[in-house]
């Protein structure tokens, strides 16, 4: 199958934009073919914008938690799921939205492939299931380590690094995942013994470890195993204002190793202001700035009903009171992790959460390099992924982005830098950070920009001055070069793909996890290992993610 589209402008983050024609061959980009090849479909897209396909590296689409808001929140489900806000942004049908809605919405702003940032090892058969489910979509996950009670223990002996490290390519190769996630290294444990705060270079109450520790361990692990993706962290102190101590103390445990801070805007709080609360996004973007090895998402907050989800139970516990509606789940998880279900508001007259608003935008303007922030709302936790065209306006209009700074509440408006801040993201920069960047930390090297040779995920935009407009109507989107999505209509399914990655493991690490794992869990290993024929049904496919050079 051979689909010809000729003379786009073609942005695809490498610095090169410029008019030029594209042939999707079997699947992947090419930029000429024979002359005796035959054609199947001709398209002139002559004064439009393309794209690679958009890849969203933390979004919360699959797994336990998920289905636990969907389950808590039956009143927050709409009749029609075609409205849009005041701010133009398109509201789901509940702020957890199905597995085909959720595939729609995406398709619709022509993202093709997405991350779930928190699969529990003890639930991670449901969370491929349910992301298979997900239609036009290529899945992934990152598992849940550092607050699993057979590896805080193994820390606390003082074991080898070596075995740390083979731990870590089991449990990655039996759960098919693709990185390694921590959430409050070593406080979601300390929590089920009562511990209601866990910094940096605090121990543990009962096992003789800290959060130090336990990101040194991981991230050596995840070097030393050549992941393609660096050690992903959600930091001790979420939300508790002064935590940017705490976050600038995690960077620096991983002793220069690769870090990605994920929902940083939760993460670099002050204590100044008027309220006792203020930004100190400039000293996260500096420490970003300079030095290379760290990389974040920024978590965004809009503005309006949402439901927070995460295994950070710590910090779930502490602000059930702000829970609206109220009612809140808390759950703990085979000794592995916990997770805290808190349904919120966000209210644009209200001080911290217009603050949090102005911190996600000044991350992004300040890091310089847009390969190294990624566009997040932590979705649902800052608010929907529909709202990555508004975002993506706000980022590359500075006067509306000041028309809705103006609507904040005074204390802010007096003490935010945001409106110093005049940077205008450019078409390309968005490539950068939507496409080109993510694939890279990713090792998605078959993707995220229009070179020949990669996957042909591309999508069609017509151009506008407004961009939440261009971004969230293109006009085609293909799918391994088969087209799905025309005009406002979703055609048919596609091929799927599970990224995962592919470590070697010992034979001696099976051995002694079959032995020992029983006696920690209740269970044998035989119970969550993850076989490749469980995800290739229905034409499904694995892909590897390309490990780092030994270089």
């Amino acid at each position: 199958m051979i689909t010809h589209l000729a003379n786009g402008m073609c942005v695809d983050g490498v610095g090169d934009t410029k008019v030029r024609s594209l042939y999707l061959v079997n699947g992947l980009i090419a930029e000429s073919i024979e002359p005796t090849a035959k054609i199947d479909a001709n398209y002139d897209v002559r004064g439009k914008v393309l794209m690679a396909g958009g890849i969203d590296l933390h979004t919360h689409i699959g797994g336990g938690k998920v289905n636990i808001a969907r389950l808590l929140l039956p009143e927050l489900v709409l009749p029609k799921i075609e409205s849009f806000d005041s701010h133009g942004i398109r509201q789901l049908s509940a702020p957890v939205p199905t597995t085909w809605e959720t595939g729609l919405r995406y398709l619709e702003m022509g993202y093709t492939t997405c991350m779930e940032p928190a699969v529990l090892p003890a639930n991670a058969r449901q969370a491929h299931r349910e992301m298979a489910d997900i239609p036009w979509l290529d899945t992934g996950g990152y598992l849940l380590l550092g607050n699993d009670r057979m590896l805080l223990r193994w820390i606390a002996e003082g074991v080898s690094q070596e075995q740390i490290n083979q731990y870590v390519a089991w449990m990655l190769k039996a759960h098919q995942c693709c990185g390694v996630k921590v959430v409050n290294a070593g406080g979601i444990d300390a929590f089920k013994f009562n511990q209601r705060h866990l910094d940096v270079d605090e121990s543990h109450p009962v096992f003789p470890v800290t959060p130090r520790d336990i990101l040194r361990a991981l991230a050596q692990a995840v070097d030393e195993l050549r992941l393609a993706h660096p050690l992903h962290v959600h930091c001790s102190n979420l939300g508790v204002p002064g935590n940017i101590a705490s976050t600038l103390k995690t960077l620096q445990a991983v002793e220069g190793r690769r870090i990605h801070l994920t929902h940083a805007q939760f993460h670099c709080y002050g204590t100044g202001g008027p309220h006792g609360f203020s930004s100190e996004a400039y000293q996260l973007a500096e420490y970003v700035n300079w030095n290379s090895h760290v990389t974040i998402d920024i978590g965004q907050v809009l503005f309006g009903q949402t439901v927070t989800i995460s295994g950070d139970t710590m910090h779930q516990f502490a602000n059930r009171n702000l829970a609206r509606p109220r009612k809140v789940i808390f759950q703990d998880l085979e000794c592995q992790a916990g997770c805290g279900v808190v349904p919120f508001r966000y209210k644009q007259d209200q001080y911290v959460h217009g603050l949090q608003w102005t911190i996600g935008l000044e991350l992004c303007l300040r890091i310089l390099d847009p390969t190294r922030v990624f566009l997040t709302t932590d979705h649902p936790n800052g608010g929907p992924f529909t709202a990555y065209p508004h975002l993506l306006r706000l980022l590359t209009s500075y006067d509306f982005r000041m028309s809705i700074f103006e609507r904040l509440h005074p204390d802010v408006q007096s003490s935010s830098s945001l409106p110093s801040l005049k940077r205008e993201y450019t078409l390309e920069e968005i490539a950068q950070m939507t496409r080109r960047g993510p694939a890279k930390i990713l090792g998605l090297q078959d993707r995220g920009t229009l070179e020949s040779g990669k996957v042909a995920d591309v999508v069609v935009y017509d151009p506008s001055e407004k961009l939440d407009t261009m971004f969230s109507s293109p006009t085609m989107v293909f799918r391994h070069g088969e087209l799905v999505y025309r005009d406002g209509q979703a055609l048919k399914g596609s091929c799927k793909t599970t990224i995962v990655a592919n470590p070697s493991v010992e034979t001696s690490m099976n051995a002694r996890l079959n032995r020992e794992w029983p006696e920690q869990y209740g269970y044998n290993t035989d119970m969550v290992r993850i076989v490749d024929e469980e995800l290739l049904s229905g034409g499904h496919r694995l892909k590897a993610a390309t490990p780092l050079s030994s270089s």
